[in-house]
Parts: structure tokens; sequence; C-alpha cells
């Protein structure tokens, strides 16, 4: 589902699993923007790095859906 923004602290869900995960950080790298994720109540699990993508003004993480019933924080 795309968002006007991803931004930190917003939950997403991932797809194949139904776990909810914390964005913890947005950073950019050469021309594209990344964020690191954390799965929500597991903070000694791995994080994981998902790039954002772009959809014209409307940004998403492939293969996660917001899990927040409003994409305003």
């Amino acid at each position: 589902m795309p968002v006007r923004r991803v931004q930190i602290g917003q939950q997403w869900t991932k797809n194949e699993t139904g776990e909810t995960y914390l964005v913890t950080k947005l950073y950019t790298e050469a021309l594209a923007t990344f964020a690191t994720l954390r799965k929500a109540g597991a903070e000694t699990e791995p994080i994981v790095r998902v790039k954002v993508e772009r959809r014209g003004d409307a940004q998403t993480l492939p293969g996660f859906s917001l899990a927040q019933e409003s994409e305003e924080l």
C-alpha cells in the first residue's frame, strides 16, 4: 500500500508472514532511499533493510503493507 511518505516510527506488516515491523531509520545511498526495519517486540532480531520504492507522489516498501489505519503520524 503506497503512502505519501515512509517515516520513522511507522509500522509495516510483512506480506509473506504477517509479522509487524517498525521503521527505525531512513537513509539515502547513491540515488536510492533505504529503510531499516526491526521486528516489533523482538529487539534482538537482526534488522531488515528495504529499498523505498517511489510511485509518483507516493512511497512504498516492497513486500510490506502499512499496518496503521492512518498514514499521518
